[in-house]
């Protein structure tokens, strides 16, 4: 199988495939997760507002996924509390607790808490908010670390028999009757040909010009793609705004909505917003300042701080690959997924669409189709299954919540290593979970992690990082597999920078 896209559908595609026993070959032009698997609002959720556009079908789905997700991967992922406070001129009370009821019950619950009133004046929550605002509600649902999540299951997939190439694009996929003549180029102009007996267009925002300038028909065959709608969403982060470990999801006037959350440690996220992207390469988009004038101004209708361009420390933009159903507000586009099959040659499926609480759900209908279009089916294994690090047994023993098992984890890598200093043990904790004894290896003593590059951040993590996980630019290190540039001054990140250039492996 020959997977174009190093996403979180594609990687989890080839995780699916590989686990089934296929050969997997996954080809990405740049870094795993360098686009929009990256530039997410970081949620498992189950999606509240799209109950208005009556997506019933997606927001089960997407509720069915949250602790499925949760219990795989407890060190990247974890529940968060919404706070939404009543504006009446927005949408009515009984409106939103109708929508809040079925939030609650259309899948069952395990670890995630049930919704509630609150009174503002009196929770936590409401110190940070203008007093106007009295009334408000909380519910339930998760936070992801995005990009670590495209790694984990690429990880997975290649432990499984995988071959991932990063930093190679994929110049033409030749489809005859039995199979693909694949050439692929890497980075330094090298190239190799792939004979597959599949292909899986997961490219994202790019999947439709894969089978306009890619992909290349069986003799007197034509073949046809969907069109895609490219909206491009923006977030913004400034200085935390909020003590409080809840995030808050505000209404606006234009029906929209935006989302406060509480992000590493000093900081809060806001996003997103929803702009149609035409005649643009999707890997350009940045927000723009009308965009951060946006954002500013709702968060600004909540908050009694004002959140203002100035106040911004970094922003980050993706391209949302939709389908497009003719919609005119590009809020109102379905983030439901759909797989395409086409069979009047060797086997081609091409993703469109998704969102990233439901890329395991995706992964495993694509690996029931690759089965049925190849007449070889295999049994599904994802679900129930931990994705790399999610395991605690051997540190933990069972499992119980996933927040009190990583809590627990944590409690276990200080004992193991008392000579970690405590905001180190939880950051790699965090970021590696149980694969925290790979990183630190053999290591007995601080010295024993090599050189201090920039603050908390030794050569040990970072040769891990570039031996097990596929980071070769100071922007993988710094902004996809962890966000430690918002913590480093400007000459610390060119101190990592310099480090990987002097240990890049030689081509």
């Amino acid at each position: 199988m020959l997977i174009i896209g190093g996403g979180i559908n594609g990687c989890g595609i080839a995780r699916d495939l590989a686990g089934r026993g296929w050969r997997v070959t996954l080809c990405e032009k740049d870094d795993l997760a360098s686009h929009t698997s990256s530039a997410s609002t970081k949620l498992i959720h189950g999606g509240l507002r799209y109950l208005e556009y009556y997506e019933f079908s997606l927001v089960r789905k997407a509720l069915q996924e949250r602790e499925v997700l949760l219990r795989s991967a407890p060190h990247i992922m974890w529940p968060l509390r919404f706070v939404m406070p009543h504006d009446p001129s927005m949408r009515p009370a009984w409106m939103i607790r109708a929508g809040l009821f079925l939030y609650d019950h259309l899948a069952r619950r395990e670890v995630l808490p049930a919704s509630r009133t609150i009174d503002l004046h009196r929770h936590p929550a409401g110190a940070a908010l203008k007093p106007s605002f009295r009334r408000g509600f909380v519910y339930s649902d998760g936070w992801v670390d995005d990009a670590r999540l495209v790694v984990l299951n690429a990880l997975d997939a290649r432990a499984r028999g995988a071959e991932v190439l990063t930093r190679t694009r994929c110049v033409r996929a030749q489809r005859d009757r039995d199979g693909w003549d694949v050439l692929l180029e890497a980075q330094d102009g090298s190239r190799r040909t792939v004979r597959a007996r599949a292909l899986v267009n997961a490219a994202g925002p790019w999947a439709e010009s894969v089978l306009r300038g890619v992909a290349r028909p069986a003799q007197d065959e034509v073949l046809a793609t969907r069109q895609l709608r490219l909206v491009k969403g923006s977030h913004i982060v400034v200085p935390r705004l909020f003590e409080h470990d809840h995030a808050y999801i505000f209404q606006n006037a234009d029906r929209r909505i935006i989302f406060a959350i509480p992000f590493q440690d000093a900081f809060t996220l806001i996003g997103t917003t929803d702009v149609e992207l035409e005649g643009a390469d999707p890997g350009s988009a940045k927000i723009d300042a009308s965009e951060i004038d946006y954002l500013c101004a709702q968060a600004s209708r909540y908050f009694r701080q004002a959140v203002t361009p100035a106040s911004v420390v970094w922003t980050y933009s993706g391209v949302r690959p939709l389908l497009d159903d003719a919609s005119g507000d590009p809020s109102a586009v379905t983030r439901d997924y759909f797989l395409e099959s086409n069979t009047t040659a060797a086997p081609l499926l091409s993703v469109w669409g998704g969102k990233i609480t439901t890329f395991r759900k995706l992964a495993e209908d694509a690996g029931h189709e690759i089965g049925r279009m190849l007449g070889e089916a295999r049994a599904a294994w994802t679900d129930g299954a931990y994705l790399p690090g999610g395991d605690l047994t051997d540190w933990i023993g069972p499992a119980t919540q996933p927040t009190a098992d990583f809590e627990r984890l944590v409690a276990a890598v200080r004992t193991r290593h008392a000579w970690l200093e405590p905001a180190l043990a939880r950051r790699l904790a965090r970021a590696y979970g149980s694969r925290i004894a790979v990183v630190l290896g053999d290591a007995r003593s601080v010295a024993d992690l090599g050189a201090c590059i920039a603050p908390g951040l030794y050569e040990r993590e970072l040769d891990y990082l570039r031996n097990e996980e596929w980071a070769l630019s100071a922007d993988d290190v710094l902004w996809r597999r962890s966000k430690l540039g918002l913590h480093f001054t400007a000459q610390q990140r060119e101190h990592v920078a310099y480090w990987l250039e002097e240990h890049a492996q030689p081509a």
